[in-house]
């Protein structure tokens, strides 16, 4: 699966969140300054072209639709992360956001409790 770039990662977080959508609400969706018509338009065909949407014509318009959940795409693009800067190791991860300060002895809690109502 590709990496997306910044601007298409936005507009599938649009549409992750709305399911369903025309490229004006894709727009409306987005951050501003708000892109143009066309960009977008643009944008949305070379993410249907990468197999990240499709979409369902209603006359001359078209309403798009993610094909990748956002689910499926977290995972691989944290598994690539993990790989690149932690030596494909989750626990490496995990430890370099205890010595930053970015996860809590509460939230190691938490996460250990869903590690354990997991195994069998």
């Amino acid at each position: 699966m590709q990496k997306l770039a910044k601007r298409e990662e936005q507009i599938m977080q649009v549409l992750w969140r709305l399911e369903k959508a025309f490229v004006k609400d894709i727009i409306a969706g987005l951050p501003d300054p708000k892109p143009h018509y066309n960009s977008v338009a643009t944008m949305v065909r070379i993410l249907e072209e990468k197999g990240f949407l499709d979409h369902e014509a209603f006359g001359n318009t078209f309403q798009y639709f993610p094909v990748v959940t956002k689910e499926t795409y977290q995972r691989q693009t944290l598994g690539d992360i993990v790989k690149q800067y932690f030596n494909d190791s989750y626990p490496s991860m995990l430890a370099f956001f205890a010595k930053e300060e970015k996860i809590s002895q509460s939230d190691l809690e938490d996460i250990l409790k869903i590690i354990q109502s997991k195994k069998p």
